[in-house]
């Protein structure tokens, strides 16, 4: 059993003359990899009839296996219930944009809970629960962060960056980096994890990856074996890199000595997408759905010297939500103070005190606009879709026979679970998680599309062809401080510097190619903010418009930008905009 450690200062009352080095290398550190968009279906040693994956395989072989382990159907709420321990539907972050992508102001995550214990916390790759002040990994636990805005690559914020030799942001700061993504966050990882390592510091490393999710964009080498047709090859060639990768780093842990007290877990953050068609280990449905297919992901975890169970398959529903508490079991961490937990510790499970969990049931649900019943409620074999139909999954894994009139006893006890639940989480579906404004730890704001309140407008594809509606959407904001605030509202990313009423010019990647985006008449814009409303004509050259408005501190309102032609009839919104107190 490793040794629990209530708290830093707690241990080293306790331990006397023990060093502090030496005391915290008794605690295991942990790696949780988490890939973007890979079902599944897609590892050879699920089945995959096409697709390689040795290191994967490999590390399988070498871990306890959730069988029935759940994520969300789509990426944010499985991060924000992973980070947070928390359901989506409470911890507010149910969907990947309009302004619901944020976990809640104050809500503890991972982070927090290993930062408070005393352990080194860093992230690299794929954040996607908030791209601005108060939101971003420094600001929830994270004291090394290397990420990428929005979900990505062809985001709304990320634009016209490239997987190959792109940027990134360090701690908030714009940085280039040389190479393959995927490369570079395990570099980046992995460098850090060995300073922590010479330093005595047990660490905390989270490494969501932003592949296998699109663009599929990936050295040619990678998709070579899969260019077949009917094959996703450049698809199957991003899991043959991560794959690579994570060979890489088994290498790592075993030079380093740090294999033997490392937690590995791998997970995926959905279900599957372009592999679907390949093969879906017999599963309904995909990404996005409410059927197994669409939240089912694997989950596997290595401990060496942690003395869990033989490796091996777990058969118990578990989710996103139980791997904090998990964490906080197995590490010995101290709970955060205001932490609140929908998951449950599995650490019995992976230890082989128990076999099974207390009877529950789970409900999966996410979305932008969150109705009541679109969900999945979960009791052992059962599969309540919508409140109507009944599978049972460990018979009919392609949930084809509903059983919902053979079993109304079961129905009515699910439905009954889901009503108590609905009515926990239904009173804050409608709050938004409002963008700091005029903060004085980060004074400039720069917000886009994929945060507009309830309009669908988070990809790059949509910014070029000028989707959104002709106003757009507003931004749930907070003034942070009163003053004067200049806001800048722009048709194009501030760094393409590019007229408001010009077309964006196509532009070659390194494996793919932006298209041309659509010019518009813009010749005036409107704000409206804090019961202010402004309007400004535009000039052609004008690259943004240019408002100045006296703000009160403390105040929660949004801020709504959008431009209109020369008749004055609106034309689109303010798709990205900059605010600073002057």
């Amino acid at each position: 059993m490793p040794v629990r450690i209530p708290t830093r200062r707690a241990f080293l009352h306790t331990a006397g003359l023990a060093s502090t080095a030496f005391a915290q290398t008794r605690r295991p550190n942990v790696i949780v990899l988490l890939t973007d968009d890979q079902g599944y279906g897609d590892l050879s040693c699920h089945g995959n009839p096409v697709l390689k994956t040795p290191a994967l395989d490999k590390l399988h072989g070498e871990s306890v296996r959730f069988t029935d382990f759940h994520a969300a159907p789509m990426c944010t709420p499985t991060r924000g219930q992973l980070l947070s321990g928390q359901d989506a539907c409470r911890n507010g972050a149910t969907s990947v944009t309009a302004g619901r992508a944020v976990l809640r102001r104050n809500l503890p995550t991972m982070g927090d809970a290993f930062a408070g214990s005393g352990y080194a916390t860093g992230v690299f790759g794929k954040w996607h629960v908030g791209d601005n002040f108060p939101y971003r990994p420094m600001e929830r636990g994270f004291q090394e962060a290397k990420y990428f805005h929005g979900w990505g690559l062809s985001s709304a914020p990320e634009f016209d960056n490239d997987y190959f030799n792109g940027r990134y942001q360090d701690k908030g700061m714009v940085k280039q980096f040389s190479g393959y993504c995927t490369d570079f966050w395990f570099d980046e990882a992995m460098k850090w994890m060995r300073g922590r390592h010479e330093k005595g510091e047990p660490f905390f490393c989270y490494l969501p990856t932003n592949t296998p999710h699109g663009p599929a964009w990936v050295a040619d080498k990678y998709a070579a074996p899969y260019q077949k047709p009917g094959l996703p090859a450049n698809f199957f060639g991003m899991i043959a890199n991560l794959d690579e990768n994570v060979a890489r780093l088994e290498v790592f842990l075993r030079q380093t000595g740090l294999r033997e007290n490392t937690i590995l877990i791998y997970m995926t953050d959905n279900g599957g997408t372009a592999g679907v068609p390949v093969y879906n280990a017999g599963m309904r449905a995909r990404k996005t759905q409410i059927y197994d297919g669409g939240h089912r992901v694997p989950c596997f975890v290595r401990w060496p010297a942690g003395g869990l169970r033989a490796a091996g398959d777990i058969r118990v529903p578990a989710q996103m939500q139980d791997m904090l508490p998990t964490l906080i079991d197995l590490c010995g961490l101290k709970k955060p103070a205001r932490a609140d937990f929908d998951g449950t510790s599995l650490a019995g499970l992976l230890k082989g005190g128990q076999n099974t969990l207390t009877d529950r049931m789970l409900v999966v649900q996410y979305g932008q606009l969150l109705k009541k019943w679109d969900s999945c409620v979960i009791w052992g074999k059962w599969r309540l879709i919508r409140g109507e139909e009944l599978y049972d999954f460990y018979a009919d894994a392609g949930e084809q026979t509903d059983l919902a009139k053979q079993n109304p006893a079961v129905v009515k006890r699910m439905r009954d679970h889901y009503e108590s639940w609905w009515g926990r989480v239904e009173p804050g579906l409608l709050e938004f998680q409002p963008i700091s404004l005029g903060a004085s730890q980060v004074n400039t704001a720069y917000l886009s599309s994929s945060d507009w309140e309830e309009i669908y407008c988070d990809n790059v594809n949509a910014v070029l062809s000028a989707q959104g509606g002709p106003r757009g959407g507003p931004w749930s904001v907070l003034i942070e401080r009163d003053g004067d605030y200049e806001i800048s509202l722009a048709r194009w990313p501030f760094t393409r510097s590019l007229p408001l009423n010009a077309p964006c010019p196509a532009k070659n990647l390194t494996a793919g190619e932006l298209p041309e985006g659509k010019a518009l008449p813009i010749a005036a814009a409107r704000l409206a903010i804090a019961g202010q409303e402004q309007s400004a004509k535009t000039k052609p050259g004008d690259k943004a418009a240019v408002f100045r408005v006296t703000l009160k501190g403390g105040t929660k309102t949004t801020l709504h930008g959008w431009f209109q032609d020369a008749q004055g009839e609106d034309v689109c919104g303010a798709y990205y905009a900059s605010v600073r107190r002057v």
